[in-house]
């Protein structure tokens, strides 16, 4: 019966660390063991773009292997409760269940709202 219980968890930090080797392969590539960066398809922002979207992908899942090491991984950080399997599968970094999520996203948004209505004076005329 243990091992029925583990191997989801096992799953998990397979596909976790095989993010982690893809990711790292695209930044490298991207940065320091590719073509230089002036003879690919792509400009530089979106070169740039591409390295920060490596680099969030190698923190979320040495952050997830982490809290597997830790024992916290499948728990939700907000509310404590555990985090469905079926979320940790499409989401195998999540740190959230998905109410909780929704909430922090719309407390992100509000606050996003906020501060361009403070910010921004009124609006901006220009074109």
């Amino acid at each position: 019966m243990t091992t029925t219980v583990h191997r989801p968890t096992e799953l998990l930090r397979t596909m976790l660390e095989e993010r982690l080797r893809t990711h790292t392969n695209c930044l490298i590539q991207l940065t320091v063991g590719g073509a230089p960066r002036d003879s690919t398809d792509h400009d530089d922002d979106t070169v740039d773009a591409l390295a920060a979207a490596a680099r969030r992908g190698i923190a979320n899942a040495t952050q997830a292997l982490r809290r597997m090491s830790q024992g916290t991984y499948g728990v939700c950080e907000a509310c404590g409760k555990d985090i469905p399997l079926g979320r940790l599968r499409n989401l195998p970094h999540a740190r959230f269940c998905v109410p909780c999520q929704r909430r922090a996203a719309q407390r992100s948004s509000r606050a996003a709202k906020a501060a361009m209505r403070s910010g921004s004076g009124g609006g901006d005329d220009r074109l």
